[in-house]
């Protein structure tokens, strides 16, 4: 037995419950669809009375599209998947899993956002960018490109991850901050401000990165170590234990700051 019929309604047609099913009435209407393909006949999949699903966008599974919310182009919302409130999925992106999609926030383009991560606010996940596991992207933050974020990994405020930018583990980027290239930022490290992480940098442990510091080239930062001001720390140069660049100070080359050691204001060590 189907679950759903179609009202037309305009150039759409309101879906309209024909039995009852998990919360939802036989009568109960709900969203606007743009043809039967948009929502599946099997499952718990709904698209509750405000929201709109259009195009080739498929909602399956036990997913529910409510709000406001629009999921449009080739997007497909699937498992227990919740897009809500004002949120937008277009292009070919998929949500999926036990992901949430909310706020006003975006996925566009390839991106995908699957497992338990949640976008919301206004953060934007585009291109061909993935976030998934227990991540959460919130904010004003950017993620784009090939770049991704998981683990248990958040990106909030106004920062920027992108190209082939990986986040992972329990990492925090906030801030204006961006992580670009191929960096890498994992384990419980955090870059905030306006610090930027970029090339084939790593920054690791419980290593922090913030003010206008700069990390690039080949750098790694790891352990507990601080890189914060106008610092730079570029080239093959390792920052690590509890060692702390700040200030002008710049670290470069091949060097090594380990320990207690501190590199400060117009510091040079290569």
């Amino acid at each position: 037995m189907k679950k759903y019929d179609l009202i037309r309604e305009g150039n759409l047609f309101r879906i309209i419950a024909l039995k009852d099913f998990n919360g939802v009435k036989k009568g109960d209407l709900g969203g606007v669809v743009e043809n039967r393909n948009n929502l599946g006949q099997q499952g718990n999949c709904w698209i509750h009375e405000n929201a709109k699903v259009t195009g080739k966008a498929e909602v399956r599974g036990d997913a529910e599209v409510s709000g406001n919310a629009e999921v449009t182009g080739n997007a497909k919302v699937y498992g227990n998947a919740k897009v809500y409130s004002t949120a937008y999925v277009s292009g070919n992106a998929e949500v999926t899993g036990n992901a949430s999609v909310t706020g006003n926030a975006e996925v566009s383009g390839n991106a995908k956002v699957f497992g338990n991560a949640e976008v919301t606010g206004d953060a934007l996940v585009s291109d061909d960018a993935l976030v998934s596991g227990d991540a959460y992207v919130s904010g004003d933050a950017y993620v784009s490109g090939n770049a991704k974020v998981y683990g248990n990994a958040k990106v909030y405020s106004t920062a920027y991850v992108s190209g082939n930018a990986l986040v992972s583990g329990d990492a925090l980027v906030s801030g204006n901050a961006e992580v670009t290239g191929d960096a890498k930022v994992y384990s419980t490290a955090q870059i905030s401000g306006n610090a930027s992480v970029t090339g084939n940098a790593l920054v690791s442990g419980n290593a922090e990165v913030r003010g206008d510091a700069k990390v690039y080239s080949t750098a790694y930062v790891s352990g507990n170590a601080l890189v914060s001001g106008n610092a730079k720390v570029y080239g093959n140069a390792l920052v690590s234990d509890d060692a702390e660049v700040s200030g002008d100070a710049e670290v470069s080359g091949n060097a090594l700051v380990f320990g207690y050691a501190k590199v400060l204001n117009k510091g040079f060590f290569n």
